[in-house]
């Protein structure tokens, strides 16, 4: 814990130091949210009570069994971890099924289906769930359903999806760098780390009055731009960002750190903040 203490002292330490590089996706969005910029993120203080509870965790499943990223996180979120995973279905959660969840992960896949299926019961049902005091946690399609962007998603994170004209931009992996408080909410020493890109949105700073804006955790340091999409787009971005909502907390990752082999640790970690019960790490 004394080097998390001391990450800290750096971080209000040094942000006076240095202004961050414009990116691509600054100067084009920067004259069209010069009046309308939202205020500072919300302050989220990271606690680390001395019992821990076990965090129950709803992952949205509408297949057959068969998908790849619900069978991930339930390697993650283990027992052991002191997580419990029950799958819910659309249905579920159109029926009040996250009543007794303390979070719920919407996994990879296609953010506009999952809106579809959701249907406008179970997207409102979502929205209350957080209100209320429950974690939401978005993994690259569960990310373009958090944004504020579309019409479809559910409008609990102030990001939009920038280049959405190339979001088929391809997959592989990527570098990601950690901001310092990403470091510190995340359990990561590193300052970059890969982690793998499934086509996820490249989210920057929306304006909706309504939301408070989002704090970035991470950002991607190198790129793809594969099927014609630009180069220097996606560098700068942001690659995990969370916020708060009403009681509730919002945590979203553009990459897939869940996959084998990956980060996971970001996924349990990001999961732990998102439920509001930390669990003694020393």
């Amino acid at each position: 814990m004394l080097l998390h203490a001391s990450l800290r002292f750096l971080v209000v330490a040094s942000i006076a130091l240095a202004a961050p590089p414009v990116h691509c996706w600054q100067a084009a969005i920067q004259e069209a949210t010069a009046s309308t910029a939202p205020s500072s993120p919300t302050p989220v203080t990271v606690t680390t009570p001395s019992t821990a509870g076990t965090i129950r965790v709803a992952i949205y499943d509408h297949s057959d069994g068969s998908a790849k990223g619900p069978k991930a996180l339930r390697r993650i979120l283990t027992a052991e971890q002191g997580f419990e995973c029950i799958k819910v279905t659309p249905e579920d959660i159109q029926n009040q099924g996250l009543k007794d969840c303390h979070v719920l992960i919407m996994p990879g896949g296609s953010g506009s289906l999952q809106a579809k299926k959701l249907g406008e019961t179970g997207r409102k049902n979502i929205q209350q769930f957080v209100t209320n005091g429950g974690g939401y946690v978005g993994i690259c399609a569960g990310s373009y359903l958090a944004s504020s962007d579309y019409e479809w998603s559910l409008h609990l994170l102030n990001a939009k999806v920038f280049d959405r004209a190339h979001w088929a931009r391809g997959t592989g992996d990527v570098t990601m760098k950690m901001t310092d408080e990403g470091k510190l909410l995340l359990f990561e020493d590193s300052n970059e780390l890969k982690v793998y890109y499934g086509q996820g949105p490249l989210l920057v700073p929306d304006t909706k009055p309504d939301l408070p804006a989002y704090e970035p955790l991470a950002e991607y340091s190198s790129e793809i731009a594969k099927k014609g999409a630009p180069t220097g787009v996606m560098i700068g971005t942001t690659a995990i960002a969370r916020a708060p909502y009403g009681k509730g907390r919002v945590i979203c990752y553009s990459p897939h750190p869940e996959v084998s082999g990956g980060p996971n640790h970001l996924i349990s970690m990001g999961v732990r903040w998102a439920s509001g019960i930390s669990r003694n790490t020393q």
